[in-house]
Order: structure tokens, then C-alpha cells, then sequence
């Protein structure tokens, strides 16, 4: 099991001595999506990897922010603030980001192990691109600064 799948547990527990509800159901929801994945993976029990956990806390998180977009759309803001903090809470659980300099020295990188030439090329760059960032940039972010490389 991953560090990331072990802490949740722990979190949760805290989260209920110290009766943090909004805490609680993040987390709730994050194990029971992880659950979920495991079962989807090979049944009840089969661990995941620490990529797979951090590709679920992932998807919460983008859950929660398209909700939070939805709720202030609809002139929520009290349901958008409890998504800001989920969001808040289920960010703990993802590595940093990566800074402007690192996210350019990988699209190089991976400009150059594809050999890319233009635009056509997009897919393949964004497919690297993505392997050497681990998760560790925003998909959108990372989209935008190749096209301007490929450009």
C-alpha cells in the first residue's frame, strides 16, 4: 500500500476526534474513491500503487473544483466555500508543483526524446510531457505551454 493510502486512515481518524465534519467527508469520500479504484483494479483489497492513489486524490480534487465553479455560477457561495475547503484539504495529498523552470526543462526534454518538429507532433509531446511530470502539473498548464513551444 501506498504512503499516500496509509495516511488517509490516520486523517480521518483526527478528523473525527477533532469532529472536523467538512474534513471527514472529503476524506470519506477520497477512501471510498480509492476503494473503488482497487476493486476496479483486481477486487476488493488489491493495492494500488502510489500513482494510481495520486491519480484518484486527482480526480476528487477536480471534482470539487468544477463543483466549486458550478456553485458560484449558480450564486452558491456558501456550498462553493465547503468545496474550497475539500479542495483545500484533498491538495495535502498531491507533491508539489513544479515551478515554471522545471515545467519548461521537461517539455524540452520531451520536445527532444520525440523529436518534434510542430504542432502535429502535439500528442506525442503532451504524452512525454506528461510521464516526466508525474502529476506534478496541471494537465491545462501543461497543454498550453507546449503548443506555445511547438509553435
Amino acid at each position: 500500500m501506498s504512503d499516500t493510502a496509509t495516511r488517509i486512515p490516520e486523517d480521518i481518524k483526527t478528523a473525527m476526534k477533532a469532529k472536523d465534519t467538512t474534513a471527514l467527508n472529503a476524506l470519506r469520500a477520497l477512501k471510498s474513491a480509492l476503494t473503488n479504484a482497487s476493486i476496479e483494479k483486481g477486487g476488493l483489497g488489491t493495492p494500488l500503487d502510489e500513482s494510481e492513489v495520486l491519480a484518484v486524490v486527482r480526480k476528487q480534487l477536480k471534482q470539487r473544483v468544477d463543483s466549486c465553479e458550478q456553485f458560484e455560477k449558480a450564486g452558491r457561495p456558501e456550498l462553493a466555500a465547503t468545496e474550497k475547503v475539500e479542495i483545500g484539504i484533498l491538495s495535502r495529498y498531491l507533491p508539489a508543483a513544479l515551478t515554471e523552470e522545471e515545467l519548461l526543462a521537461i517539455i524540452e526534454q520531451a520536445v527532444g526524446d520525440t523529436g518534434a518538429t510542430g504542432k502535429a507532433d502535439m500528442g506525442k509531446v503532451m504524452k512525454r510531457a506528461q510521464e516526466l511530470a508525474e502529476g506534478r502539473a496541471d494537465g491545462k498548464l501543461l497543454s498550453a505551454a507546449v503548443m506555445k513551444r511547438l509553435a
